[in-house]
């Protein structure tokens, strides 16, 4: 099942994405929230008339760097012994369609295509035969960064955690196997990353037990599972789509911050 979070005439809601063509898709609106047991309400709204926001509002962004080998290697980073992990504030997630505000630190802004985990329930020390069940869907999200920032600070801070940093969407699939799904990214329609779930480094199970060691999940976080080799600047102006198979298109334009 597709979850969508939108908001139409004010209003803020949950909706099951129904349909194939993206000129016919509706939304089955949903009583509740959906991380627990829900009912689809049957009062229908056209896609089209809505405007998408980000699919959770998550409590934090826990992000994983390096979990690709061919995205160390173009980077000159040697793959570490252990998962790299770090935060991604609330603040920096749009939606799908929202725009990224080129910050005016930077002067070298990345694209970084991922595959995202939305966590369903609250969990802690979560054993690897668990994980499949405090997992409530996938979505696709952009870990957009700004190289040079990252490159002089020790921290990833402000080069990863700035507004609009985070776009996720554009909807959670709860119905994908995660384990071999294509993934891509394209800057005005063109082709800069293409890989596959596959080659992670470290498996979304391997992920989950790991960061629960440390931290509670609740209901609505996110996990940034790492990218594949292909990243590339954006400039203001362009068009930036995360495409992961089974899951749907997530689009944002770059524009000048202020």
């Amino acid at each position: 099942m597709r979850i969508a979070r939108f908001s139409i005439d004010g209003n803020v809601a949950f909706g099951a994405v129904e349909g194939d063509s993206p000129d016919s898709l509706v939304l089955d609106i949903i009583k509740g929230i959906p991380y627990a047991d829900f009912e689809l309400s049957g009062t229908k709204v056209p896609l089209k008339k809505v405007r998408l926001l980000p699919p959770v509002l998550p409590n934090k962004v826990v992000a994983i760097g390096r979990n690709y080998a061919e995205h160390a290697a173009e980077l000159g980073n040697e793959v570490p012994d252990v998962p790299i992990t770090f935060f991604k504030p609330t603040t920096s997630v749009i939606g799908s369609g929202d725009a990224i505000e080129y910050p005016s630190f930077s002067d070298d802004l990345h694209h970084e295509a991922e595959l995202a985990v939305v966590i369903g329930r609250m969990c802690r020390e979560v054993p690897r035969e668990r994980v499949k069940d405090v997992i409530f869907g996938y979505t696709c999200a952009n870990d957009v960064t700004a190289r040079d920032v990252q490159q002089r600070e020790k921290q990833w801070a402000r080069a990863k955690g700035f507004d609009t940093s985070c776009p996720l969407g554009p909807w959670v699939e709860t119905d994908v196997d995660p384990g071999n799904l294509a993934i891509q990214a394209t800057v005005n329609g063109e082709q800069r990353q293409l890989g596959r779930t596959s080659d992670m480094i470290r498996s979304i199970e391997d992920l989950v037990v790991h960061i629960t060691e440390a931290m509670t999940l609740l209901p609505g976080d996110v996990i940034l599972t790492g990218t594949p080799a292909g990243v590339g600047p954006l400039h203001v102006g362009d068009e930036v789509a995360v495409t992961i198979e089974g899951i749907g298109t997530l689009t944002n334009k770059v524009i000048k911050r202020g």
